[in-house]
């Protein structure tokens, strides 16, 4: 997945969730920002984000924000990225081996899943999450409380019982974590939901991703972890 047209600026305030303003070149631009998630721990004023410029007429704004660093890290913030990029890696067939068909956006239950994977075993769901959140060099989700996260949970062990295959993708949106676990402390359901889907047989995976200012793609895996910190 790749952007155009990026300019490297310094962030400066969220007024909401969608805007930023930004400091480029001895002015203040307002860009769009592509992740409606808190966010707190990247978006620092005097942090270096990377803006992609659109010339869409019907635009509001001439930006998007979509990346940012923290330390040595380079993240990608672009929410929209993901899925995107699970879509790329599964239909190349890094992920299924026997996949004959990728859906996206399926309903399932009281829910809409991201992917139904048709493959010769059957069906496969999969939901894939994005993530932004590093602390300590582990890799976590959610970063605020996600009922609906939640939800998506319940209904992949639903799929389970039925006889699918169902699986959770986090896709975290850097390079340089050590492992991934639940953000138990935020949003402790969450975690005892994924806790509950992996017993059930749902599938929990994480990858890293490579991140540069105009590219990102799936990288490698990452372990999970669980288990509750003590």
């Amino acid at each position: 997945m790749e952007y155009h047209a990026i300019t490297a600026g310094q962030f400066l305030s969220r007024p909401n969730r969608f805007i930023a303003n930004i400091a480029v070149g001895g002015e203040t631009v307002v860009c769009h920002v592509k992740n409606t998630g808190r966010c707190r721990e990247l978006l620092i004023p005097g942090a270096t984000v990377y803006l992609e410029h659109s010339d869409h007429p019907a635009r509001k704004t001439k930006f998007d924000l979509v990346a940012v660093e923290k330390g040595d890290l380079l993240i990608n913030m672009d929410a929209q990225a993901p899925n995107r990029l699970f879509y790329e890696w599964a239909a190349a067939g890094k992920f299924c081996p026997d996949l004959l068909e990728i859906r996206p956006e399926v309903s399932y239950g009281a829910s809409r899943l991201d992917f139904r994977l048709e493959t010769r075993e059957g069906p496969f769901f999969v939901e894939v999450k994005g993530v932004t959140l590093e602390e300590d060099g582990v890799a976590r989700f959610p970063d605020a409380p996600t009922e609906r996260g939640v939800k998506h949970l319940r209904e992949l062990i639903r799929a389970v019982e039925s006889g699918a295959r169902a699986a959770v993708f986090f896709v975290i949106q850097m390079k340089g974590v050590t492992s991934f676990r639940p953000n138990d402390r935020t949003h402790p359901a969450f975690g005892e939901a994924l806790r509950a889907a992996a017993a059930a047989g749902v599938e929990v995976y994480a990858y890293d991703c490579a991140v540069t200012t105009e590219k990102v793609c799936i990288d490698a895996p990452v372990p999970v972890r669980l288990q509750r910190e003590a």
